[in-house]
Formats: structure tokens, C-alpha cells, sequence
């Protein structure tokens, strides 16, 4: 297997890795990714055949398990409830419950707040120029998530603190402080959910945490736990990926002069899908293999780690022709920016239909939207989104 070296904190790295995933997808697809340890795969149809293989998952395998350290005991202890990191049968019991609760009727019934909290972020945009991220990126999903859940909105900048010190935890490069603040996010987090809770076990509301404590299959319910590290989850994986995506789009759509047509009801929904195919917000996701597994040719050995690189799998040209081509108007094809197999995005359509609402009403309040400075993505490998979006509005439409 072919050694790969690429710091992920190399500053042309970070912002441009599709030129590391043309090279590597030209040779030989699954290399040995020195700087993460592991090996790691690149080509789309390697890693939507591993998304699905049962012989791979996201728990430790067995005898394996590793003791969490003192200072991340209140982390470690949402992680123990989390999809994200179980599997059956525990993932699909849990997974199941919250599918009663997360309904796509549920969902589509977010489409006036969506447009409501869009609205009045956007009559609040500052002078020109401005910082998009803040004034709209941010505000949007984590308004989004607060009404879902039933959590009062002007917790806006705590839920936001919060999720981004435990967020942190799944960057590359982080550190002792690094974890320790997210131990500290976790632990408030969870004593804020735990009385929110409580408090909706006794005045039950038109929210997701009311339906999630109904919720119940075959006469199990979900826990404590289980009910507070889903709702962290749905926040911070939900809110962390939407902003991510609704900087990058704008950026790929004003430096692509995408026509208008790209924007209208009848085909902001395939805008989208090519947007998460050419420039999705999480470029890295790792699975462990629980024994030994051909991928490509090579060995992945049982309790060995590989790592799927989402971010290359978009522009795998045998999946996409001229795959570095921004095209709106191509017919949308499979992408893998939520993942697939067990662990596809529950919120996936929340965030479809918050990035088509957002995006379309963004340039319509602003039809001459334009970049102020050129934008720069952070050093936060896996996630991949921009640290800042300068931009001027020049005149606003109903604003």
C-alpha cells in the first residue's frame, strides 16, 4: 500500500484538498495516511461499499474498550449514548425511536419557521461589509434546532458555545485544552437538558423533546441519557454541518456567477445536492473493522481504523464528468456528504430543506450579493468550512 503524507494544518492543503484527491484518485484510491495512522480510501464507490458493510462500524471493536480519562468523564458519557457510535442493536433501537419522533412531517412542518427566522435574520443584516457566517450561517440552524427541540431561542449563544467546544473534539490536531473545554460544554449541556427535560415530562409541548419522551417501541423508551445525547447530537452534528454548507455554497455560487435560474423553486433542490457534491462540509468519516476486510486490493486487519474521506468521494470523476466543474444545471447524482449505510444523516432532510430555504431567500433579499474579500476555510480538518465571509449586499430587496 502506497504511503500517504499530507498534514491536514497545511495551510494549501486546507484550502484547497481536492487537488491531494485528484492526484491520489488518479493512482491507486486506498493509501496508508501517515499523518492519521490509518488507512484511508478516496474513491466513491470504495466508500459508499464500506458505508454499508456490516463488517465495519463506528463502536470500538471488542476488547477494545478504552476508559475514559478523569477530565473527559462528562464527555465520554454522551458518547456512550450516541449514535453516532453505536451499533446494533442498541443503534437500532435507539435509531428507531427517534425516527417516531423525527418525522418527515415533523420536518416539513418547519418550513414557515425556517422562512420566519431567515426573514428576520436578514432584516437584521449589518452595514456592508459583513460578515455572512455570523449575520446568517450560524443564526439560522441553531434557531432551527432550538424551536425543534423546544429549547427557548435566546439560548442561542450558549447552545452555540457549547457546541462548538465539543464539536472541537472532532477537528484534527486537538489538545489538552481542546478537550477539557468540550468536558466542560458537555457537562453544562447535559444539566441543561437533563431540568429541560424534566420540566417537558411534566408540561409537554409541540416539540421534538416532548415526542421523543412518547416515543416507544415494543415498550422501551428512551432513557435519560440516551434522550439528552440525542438532542446534543441533533444540535451540534445538525448545526456544525448546516453552517459549513450554507458559507460554502454562497462562496461557490457568487465565485461561479451562478445564474439566477440555479436559485428558483423549481431547481434550488438539485443547486443544493451539487453544492454538497462539490464542496460538502465533512471530508472525513472513520469506521473500525471487526475482522479482516479486502478494500482495493489491500488488508484492512481486524480492529484496525480506516477513514473514508467524504470530501473526496464528490469529485471521484468516475462518479461525476469534469467532477472540479460547478455545474447546478447537471443531473444530481449520489454524493456521500451525509454518510450512508446505518449511520446516513437522520437530519438530512432538516438540512436539505434549510439550505433550500435559506439560500434561495438570501438572494432574493440580496440580488447583488458580492464577495468583499476572498474567502479563506479554517484549519479544522475534517470539518471543512470558512473561517469568515465577507460580503456586500449593495441594494436589498424588501429589506
Amino acid at each position: 500500500m502506497e504511503l500517504l503524507q499530507q498534514s491536514p494544518h497545511d495551510p494549501a492543503f486546507v484550502q484547497n484538498p481536492y487537488a491531494l484527491y485528484a492526484r491520489v484518485l488518479a493512482g491507486d484510491p486506498v493509501r496508508f495516511w501517515e499523518d492519521f495512522g490509518m488507512m484511508a480510501v478516496f474513491d466513491a464507490a470504495t466508500i459508499q461499499a464500506l458505508l454499508r458493510d456490516r463488517r465495519l462500524g463506528r463502536a470500538l471493536p471488542p476488547g477494545q474498550n478504552r476508559p475514559a480519562p478523569d477530565h473527559l468523564r462528562a464527555f465520554d458519557a454522551l458518547e456512550q449514548h450516541s449514535m453516532l457510535d453505536l451499533e446494533p442493536p442498541r443503534h437500532t433501537r435507539l435509531r428507531g425511536l427517534v425516527l417516531r419522533a423525527f418525522t418527515s412531517r415533523r420536518i416539513r412542518g418547519l418550513e414557515p419557521d425556517i422562512r420566519e427566522i431567515s426573514a428576520d435574520l436578514l432584516s437584521a443584516l449589518p452595514d456592508d461589509p459583513f460578515d455572512l457566517l455570523p449575520a446568517f450561517c450560524t443564526g439560522l440552524p441553531v434557531r432551527v434546532i432550538a424551536r425543534l427541540l423546544g429549547v427557548p431561542e435566546e439560548m442561542a449563544p450558549e447552545l452555540l458555545a457549547w457546541s462548538n467546544r465539543m464539536v472541537a473534539m472532532y477537528q484534527a490536531g486537538r489538545t489538552r485544552d481542546t478537550e477539557e473545554a468540550a468536558n466542560t460544554a458537555a457537562a453544562e449541556f447535559t444539566a441543561f437538558l437533563s431540568a429541560h427535560i424534566e420540566e417537558r415530562r411534566h408540561t409537554p409541548g409541540n416539540d421534538l423533546i416532548t415526542e421523543l419522551i412518547a416515543a416507544e417501541d415494543d415498550g422501551a423508551k428512551l432513557s435519560r441519557d440516551e434522550m439528552i445525547s440525542t438532542c446534543i447530537l441533533l444540535l451540534n452534528a445538525g448545526h456544525e454541518a448546516t453552517v459549513h454548507t450554507l458559507g460554502n455554497a454562497v462562496k461557490t455560487l457568487l465565485e461561479n456567477k451562478t445564474p439566477r435560474a440555479a436559485l428558483t423553486d423549481s431547481h434550488i433542490a438539485a443547486t443544493v445536492e451539487e453544492i454538497l457534491r462539490y464542496d460538502p462540509p465533512l471530508h472525513i468519516f472513520t469506521r473500525y473493522a471487526y475482522e479482516d476486510v479486502c478494500v482495493g486490493g489491500h488488508t484492512l486487519r481486524a480492529g484496525e481504523e480506516v477513514a473514508l474521506v467524504l470530501g473526496s468521494a464528490g469529485r471521484d470523476p468516475a462518479r461525476a464528468a469534469r467532477p472540479d466543474l460547478f455545474d447546478p444545471f447537471r443531473a444530481p447524482g449520489p454524493h456521500a456528504a451525509f454518510g450512508g449505510g446505518l449511520h446516513f444523516c437522520v437530519g438530512a432532510p432538516l438540512a436539505r430543506l434549510e439550505l433550500q430555504t435559506g439560500l434561495r431567500m438570501l438572494f432574493e433579499a440580496c440580488p447583488q450579493l458580492s464577495l468583499a474579500a476572498q474567502p479563506h476555510y479554517a484549519d479544522t480538518y475534517h470539518f471543512h468550512g470558512l473561517s469568515s465571509l465577507m460580503v456586500t449586499c449593495g441594494s436589498r430587496a424588501g429589506l
